[in-house]
């Protein structure tokens, strides 16, 4: 009985606490967008002129997740042909009521669909990395869009949620993945490949191979566009579930969901101009400390790293580069609820 009653006071006290956390976020109604004159029709369920986004949502990021949303739709020239495809953990059922009541007041003309992760199916790949946030069962979920969008999206746009836009998304969706290319993204071929693998891997002969043949560079997985039908025709998740697996046993890299995309892709994608991903905004993935953009245009601002720009603001140790983020920023301001 003793038990019984522990886990029914450790239920409700997580109830209260998720409560009282989502209570304390309150988001301002975005405006309406619309299409310019010049936009085509999308009357056919999954037409060819939709625009598909995907992205993870949860409570710990709404507040990026709702800023990286109203830049895009600000930035674009055909909105109301952007569909948004948001991936929840199954697991967090209460969670997901929360998270589409918000999106819904907040945008009430918003194109979306949820689509619900079963998180414990990944839980058992997912090693330990260096920083516990990147350990989420959810991070991983890109990994799996291909199985939980509908057959009919067969390209979509992947964004994390600690982003904005500056620049129309149909430009970054209409990048062309020439050849047998299944993802595109800025590459970055001046970073240190090796660093992103333990001695382990290198020392490996069969492994330190798999690049063999391959101009393998980084590139970051929180902005990609993919096709979906060559991912599925290649069966790439189970190619990279594999990795993780090996994972486990013999520890081959230390950063979450990151490598296994570069075991299988690097050096077979498709380039984007790097100003789709200025990166790193938000310092290393220890300390967070500011930086700045790398040289030339931009049109995605992209705060990866420990820092977010929400919490630096919060604290009033902000970056320079956070007012950028700030603009975009939904959430209610004790002073407007007070109003």
């Amino acid at each position: 009985m003793a038990s019984i009653m522990t886990i029914h006071i450790l239920l409700i006290s997580s109830f209260l606490l998720f409560s009282s956390y989502t209570s304390a976020q309150r988001f301002k109604e975005a405006p309406k967008f619309y299409n310019s004159h010049n936009c085509p029709s999308i009357d056919l369920t999954c037409s060819p002129h939709e625009v598909h986004v995907a992205m993870t949502l949860d409570v710990t990021y709404l507040r990026g997740s709702m800023a990286a949303i109203l830049s895009v739709l600000q930035h674009s020239s055909c909105p109301e042909n952007i569909i948004f495809h948001f991936v929840t953990a199954a697991s967090k059922s209460s969670s997901t009521t929360v998270l589409n009541r918000t999106l819904s007041t907040s945008f009430p003309y918003l194109n979306f669909h949820f689509y619900p992760f079963d998180d414990d199916s990944v839980a058992g790949f997912i090693s330990t990395s260096i920083r516990s946030a990147l350990d989420c069962p959810l991070n991983y979920a890109r990994n799996y869009m291909a199985n939980l969008l509908p057959p009919c999206v067969k390209k979509i746009v992947y964004l994390d949620s600690d982003l904005v836009l500056v620049d129309d998304i149909a430009k970054l969706a209409a990048t062309p993945l020439s050849g047998d290319a299944v993802l595109a993204a800025p590459e970055y071929c001046n970073a240190n490949f090796s660093f992103y693998f333990t001695p382990t891997f290198w020392s490996n002969p069969s492994l330190s191979l798999t690049f063999a043949g391959r101009r393998a560079c980084y590139f970051n997985t929180g902005v990609m566009v993919i096709d979906l039908e060559r991912w599925r025709e290649g069966d790439y998740t189970t190619k990279i579930e594999e990795w993780m697996e090996l994972q486990k046993r013999m520890r081959i890299y230390e950063l979450g969901s990151l490598p296994p995309f570069l075991l299988v892709f690097a050096g077979n994608i498709a380039p984007v101009d790097h100003r789709w991903n200025q990166h790193g905004l938000g310092g290393d993935n220890f300390r967070g400390l500011c930086r700045e953009l790398h040289p030339g245009p931009v049109s995605l601002l992209h705060w990866s790293g420990k820092g977010k720009p929400w919490a630096r603001l919060d604290a009033n140790r902000a970056c320079p580069l956070d007012a950028l983020w700030a603009p975009y920023d939904l959430l209610e301001t004790r002073f407007s609820l007070e109003a």
